[in-house]
């Protein structure tokens, strides 16, 4: 198997662990960070092929009810813990096997928005392996600390995903 040096000079794969998680079997929940955006995907593989089942983006939280004053936030902790909410959802309606999170190259840092992904995968019914300690606190998740209070948006967004 020839290894695309490339791809490592660039940052862009860590071929030791993509390995790791395809001798798995088991299908990923991938999720990327953009400049705008964080974007998660349930990802099944066979023979080192990839294919995306399909994903949420945090944008999809706008059909959902999040703000246009908040438009610029769709990258923040909240949305980071709806769209890892809304995926876990999805995940549990197509009655899909549990995934193991891909994070790719993203440095994991402790009360983060990776971290807050994961609470919202784990509150969906998720099962994941992860200690409380690391996610962030309940009002940050809330966005609470936002310019303007978010928690009642917040919690009207996450009635509307789990009433869907």
């Amino acid at each position: 198997m020839r290894v695309d040096k490339k791809r490592r000079k660039q940052s862009k794969t860590d071929y030791s662990k993509r390995i790791k998680l395809l001798k798995s079997g088991s299908p990923r929940v991938v999720f990327r960070k953009t400049n705008k955006y964080v974007i998660s995907q349930y990802v099944t593989s066979k023979e080192a092929q990839d294919k995306i089942e399909f994903g949420v983006n945090s944008k999809d939280l706008i059909k959902y009810g999040w703000p246009k004053e908040f438009k610029g936030s769709l990258k923040s902790i909240p949305a980071s813990y709806l769209v890892g909410f809304l995926i876990g959802k999805k995940i549990i309606k197509q009655k899909l096997e549990n995934p193991i999170v891909d994070l790719g190259m993203l440095r994991i840092l402790y009360k983060t928005k990776v971290y807050g992904f994961l609470k919202g995968l784990k509150d969906s019914g998720i099962k994941i392996k992860c200690e409380d300690k690391m996610f962030p606190e309940e009002d940050r998740i809330k966005g609470k600390n936002l310019k303007k209070d978010f928690s009642k948006t917040f919690e009207e967004i996450k009635s509307k995903i789990e009433k869907e």
